[in-house]
């Protein structure tokens, strides 16, 4: 695979990873104000979700840096 490649699918896997998990504590946060559901449970995946985001988009940056794309 090439260093181009892999640094446009770390990119966008990690944004999108990212926007998913700022809705997902959206999600947890009107959970807990309805009081309609385990809120904890929604918050730890976001915070899984958004932190694994991150890394991939670190990454890309590494593989940016690395590959002279």
């Amino acid at each position: 695979m090439s260093a181009k490649t892999k640094w446009l699918l770390f990119a966008v896997s990690g944004l999108l990873l990212i926007g998913f998990g700022l809705s997902l504590l959206g999600e947890a946060i009107i959970i807990k104000y309805t009081q309609s559901g385990n809120w904890v449970i929604w918050g730890t995946l976001a915070l899984g979700v958004t932190n694994t985001g991150v890394c991939l988009f670190g990454q890309a940056i590494i593989e940016k840096i690395n590959g002279k794309v």
